[in-house]
């Protein structure tokens, strides 16, 4: 019996002659790629989590979807980055039909939840800066409100297959599991289409839309700005840059992943070797070492309190920035710090 018996596709992942589709070689280095990935994105994601639960004064409404997304990260990466590696070293998907179930079915739900929180963080720096509503503060229950949506909408797109809508199913290399890019079932072609759609394309639409607006008002507030002009075109100048990072780190994590399942829904016939689809895979995975990087450490509240931690006690001088992309005061016509 092959390792990937188990699956209704598992000869998508054996070469003609029944031999697996790398050598011995190929799944130890896959093993060790994921492993540089794994074990930084769970010391990162966990210290983030620690070091709010130590410091009250990270307890802030605009810092809870920061730390949601480091528990949906932690979660991606115990689940899926751990067990990757384990199967890799293995060089087969060892924990059977029901593991894969469970493991696909975890790593959707906290990959979709952190990829939610990215969009919820999008939305609530829009509201924050550019005040769409007016005067109105962002609160504690908005914060509680938004992190509570992303995991009933991850959740509420995530179990279907396991009551027949859609399936669960070995991708890539054959190491790991996900939803069934490649059964041409209705049924279960349905549930991609919409999966894709409500699962990638609205979190996109939202973080673009409110990025975009962001970055509107930060540039209507910078025209205004005559006589403190240089200050704040330093500070759009960052908050710029900022947001061009998080965007394309988005696209560089989630665009392939999203693209090829798009591709194998609307071509069955095409073949995509199962090392080029396991390149889209890891990509998606790499996100819980990036966004906590880019969304937390690039934030100099939390690495006031996470570099002492990671370094054991030491302390660490930090230089004050001119600004942070958490706030603006239009009516100051100036970009304030965080």
């Amino acid at each position: 019996m092959q390792p990937n018996s188990f699956f209704s596709n598992a000869s998508l992942y054996l070469a003609p002659h029944g031999e697996p589709p790398l050598p011995r070689a190929g799944f130890i280095l896959l093993a060790v790629i994921m492993a540089l990935f794994t074990g930084p994105a769970i010391v990162l994601n966990a210290t983030v989590i620690i070091v709010s639960l130590m410091h009250k004064k990270l307890r802030q409404p605009l810092n809870y979807a920061l730390v949601n997304m480091a528990v949906a990260d932690l979660g991606t990466a115990l689940t899926g980055g751990v067990l990757s590696v384990i199967n890799n070293a293995q060089g087969y998907f060892s924990l059977g039909r029901t593991g894969c179930v469970m493991e696909g079915f975890a790593v959707s739900l906290f990959g979709i939840t952190s990829l939610c929180t990215v969009a919820l963080i999008a939305v609530e720096r829009m509201f924050v800066i550019c005040k769409p509503l007016g005067p109105m503060t962002f609160q504690k229950n908005h914060a509680f409100g938004g992190i509570v949506l992303s995991w009933l909408w991850s959740l509420t797109w995530n179990v279907p297959p396991l009551f027949g809508w859609g399936r669960y199913e070995l991708e890539g290399v054959g190491t790991s599991c996900a939803p069934d890019w490649h059964n041409r079932d209705p049924h279960n072609v349905s549930y991609i289409v919409t999966y894709f759609a409500v699962c990638f394309a609205v979190p996109f639409a939202i973080i673009i839309g409110s990025y975009s607006k962001l970055m509107w008002t930060l540039h209507q507030v910078s025209k205004m700005a005559c006589v403190e002009g240089g200050a704040v075109a330093k500070g759009e100048m960052k908050v710029a840059s900022m947001v061009v990072l998080m965007v394309l780190t988005f696209l560089v994590s989630w665009l392939p992943y999203a693209s090829l399942a798009m591709v194998v829904v609307s071509d069955p016939d095409v073949k995509i070797h199962p090392l080029v689809g396991t390149v889209p895979v890891y990509l998606a995975k790499s996100s819980t070492v990036y966004n906590p990087i880019i969304y937390i450490y690039l934030n100099k509240q939390f690495r006031k309190y996470a570099l002492p931690f990671l370094l054991c006690g030491r302390d660490f001088d930090l230089e004050d920035e001119e600004s942070e992309l958490t706030g603006v005061e239009p009516s100051n016509n100036k970009v304030s710090p965080s």
